[in-house]
């Protein structure tokens, strides 16, 4: 049993603008050393999958530089390893000659190059907007066992807890994990069985499916590919129960990040033996803390400097908080600096943000102040 990944690295830009206007969601900065790319690929990684395909878009300078080799996730290798999938303009697109993909099963279409090269028996596909640690290895396990077409990864869940946009994909399906029915998010208050969007295809039924796509004119994957075949292949559903959250809105981003100041999340995403998650490795000095810094309940990365009180907050590589400094419920992103008697509350600050001296600055929960990359105040 062999599988080869793709990871969608620009499919969900749209939910996070102020944070992917320079960047792909991919790359936007989560959790104080990490980018929301290294969740999707430590799953594929750990479950033993060395060649990766990353299908970009636009705005992936920065994925790039986070990438590189691919060392850091140990597929900088001679066969396989980590494959950028630049974009253009498909032969199949006849309705926007001169337009790269908008859609799921436009960018699948755009890579059938890379997916006829493989000769794995199975093609594992992931977005990057879903946090979660998933034994990838399992889910292959299940597929096989039930000589499924496509698997699909869901997860039970309160849409009461979660941010849930038009764009999630509610799933029916029986008690034997077949795969009954696919329709659009729209507001509820029962328990909800979603896609997390991770899937698994064997190889050549996912050829066949995207020329008859291509050949069709389709354009939606879940609605115009995935429901007419429900019927006629054996489509299965794969339930997760470990933890997850997801990045729809800058407020979800805030959420999903502040939630790793809790044992549910950290034991959930890092806690699980043999299953790290990895990221680029940089050598930074350890961070400074001066006589009269209070730090608590918060993550703060290496290379910060601390000289004021930082509290239930996340600080990226970098961060300088001055003297009489007060941080609450923030989260800094890598190179910002507070000046000395400043006071900020549910604040996200992109990299190389400046804040002067006595600055005061405060947001809510629901709808952080934010301040742009390089910015200053």
């Amino acid at each position: 049993m062999t599988a080869a990944g793709l990871i969608f690295s620009n499919i969900h830009d749209a939910s996070l603008p102020e944070l992917t206007r320079i960047r792909t969601i991919a790359s936007v900065p989560f959790g104080g050393k990490y980018r929301m790319i290294d969740f999707a690929l430590s799953n594929m990684v750990n479950s033993g999958i060395t060649k990766i395909g990353i299908i970009t878009h636009y705005n992936y300078q920065s994925l790039l530089d986070h990438i590189g080799t691919g060392k850091d996730w140990d597929l900088a290798r001679r066969s396989g390893g980590i494959k950028i999938l630049p974009p253009f303009i498909t032969a199949f697109d006849s309705s926007a000659a001169n337009m790269v993909y908008t859609t799921r099963l436009e960018a699948l279409l755009g890579v059938m190059n890379f997916i006829d090269r493989c000769n794995e028996d199975y093609i594992v596909t992931s977005d990057c907007d879903v946090i979660c640690n998933i034994d990838i290895e399992d889910v292959l396990k299940y597929h096989e066992a039930n000589d499924a077409d496509v698997t699909i990864v869901s997860k039970k869940i309160n849409p009461a807890e979660y941010p849930l946009t038009a764009h999630t994909e509610v799933l029916t399906s029986d008690d034997q994990g077949n795969l009954i029915d696919v329709m659009d998010y729209t507001p509820r208050t029962t328990e909800t069985e979603i896609s997390l969007n991770v899937m698994v295809f064997k190889r050549t039924y996912l050829q066949n499916v995207l020329l008859d796509a291509a050949a069709h004119g389709y354009s939606s994957f879940y609605h115009e590919v995935i429901l007419r075949k429900i019927r006629r292949d054996n489509i299965m559903v794969y339930r997760y129960d470990g933890y997850y959250s997801i990045v729809s809105s800058l407020a979800s981003f805030f959420e999903s990040n502040m939630k790793l100041l809790g044992n549910e999340a950290r034991e959930g995403l890092f806690g699980i033996k043999n299953r790290p998650i990895l990221t680029k490795v940089r050598n930074s000095a350890p961070t400074k803390y001066s006589a009269d810094a209070k730090v608590v309940d918060s993550v703060i990365a290496d290379g910060c400097v601390i000289e004021g009180h930082v509290e239930n907050s996340i600080l990226f590589r970098g961060v300088k908080v001055g003297k009489g400094t007060i941080v609450r419920n923030s989260i800094l992103l890598q190179d910002t600096y507070v000046g000395n008697d400043a006071a900020l509350n549910c604040v996200i600050s992109d990299k190389n943000v400046m804040i002067k001296d006595g600055r005061v600055l405060s947001g809510h929960e629901t709808m952080p102040f934010f301040i742009g990359k390089g910015k200053m105040i």
